[in-house]
C-alpha cells in the first residue's frame, strides 16, 4: 500500500494542504476534486483543529527549552516581587509573617516563599543563609536589602525603590533608596541565584 503525501502550502496569508497517492505529483495550489483537504486565508484564530489521517508510523518528539539558572532566579524575583506589592497597605506587627500582617523579614520570607524560594525567618540569618551578595549598584528587582547592621530588610523592586514592612504603626509601603536608605545600607543578597 503506497498510503497518501500530503502537501501543506504557506504564501501570502494563503495555507492550502493537499493530499495525493504517494508517489502522484503535486503542483500548485489545490484544485476542487483533487483531495484537498484544506484551503483558504489564514484566520488569527480558527475554529478548530484540523485532523489529519496519515498511513504509516507517526513519530511525536517533545522538545524541552533549558531555561538557565539565572533565567530560572529572575522569574522567581519578579513573583517574589508582585507578592511584595501585593501586600503593600497591611500592617507592621513584630514577628507576623503573614498574610494580613508582617515584620520586615516576615515579609521577604513570604514573599520568597510564594516565588519558591525558602528562607530563614530573621534578618541576619536570611543574609548569611543566601549566597549571593550584590553591591549597591549591581541591585535587581527582587534583592534583599540589609540596613542597620543588617537588622532591617526591604525587596528592591527597580528604579531605586524598595518594598518594605517598616516599623510599629506603619504599614508595608515602597519607598525611594535614597539619603537615610542608602547611608544606612549593610549588604544586599539575591535569593534563588
Amino acid at each position: 500500500m503506497g498510503g497518501f503525501a500530503l502537501t501543506l502550502t504557506a504564501s501570502a496569508g494563503m495555507v492550502a494542504l493537499d493530499s495525493a497517492p504517494a508517489g502522484a505529483a503535486t503542483g500548485g495550489a489545490a484544485a476542487a476534486g483533487s483531495g484537498a483537504l484544506v484551503a483558504g486565508p489564514v484566520a488569527p484564530r480558527t475554529a478548530g483543529p484540523v485532523a489529519v489521517r496519515m498511513a504509516g508510523p507517526v513519530t511525536t518528539r517533545v522538545v524541552k527549552a533549558k531555561v538557565s539558572k539565572a533565567a530560572q532566579q529572575r522569574v522567581r524575583a519578579a513573583k517574589a516581587v508582585s507578592v511584595a506589592k501585593q501586600q503593600v497597605g497591611d500592617p507592621y506587627r513584630w514577628g507576623a509573617t503573614g498574610p494580613g500582617a508582617f515584620d520586615c523579614s516576615g515579609l521577604a520570607q513570604y514573599s520568597w516563599r510564594k516565588a519558591g524560594v525558602k528562607l530563614p525567618r530573621i534578618t541576619h540569618s536570611q543574609y548569611r543563609a543566601v549566597r549571593k551578595k550584590v553591591s549597591w549598584s549591581s541591585l535587581r528587582p527582587g534583592d534583599l536589602l540589609f540596613f542597620y547592621g543588617k537588622g532591617h530588610v526591604g525587596i528592591y523592586v527597580g528604579a531605586g525603590r524598595m518594598v518594605h514592612a517598616p516599623s510599629s504603626g506603619k504599614s508595608v509601603r515602597i519607598v525611594r533608596l535614597k539619603g537615610y536608605y542608602r547611608n544606612s545600607f549593610a549588604g544586599a543578597v539575591r535569593p534563588g541565584a
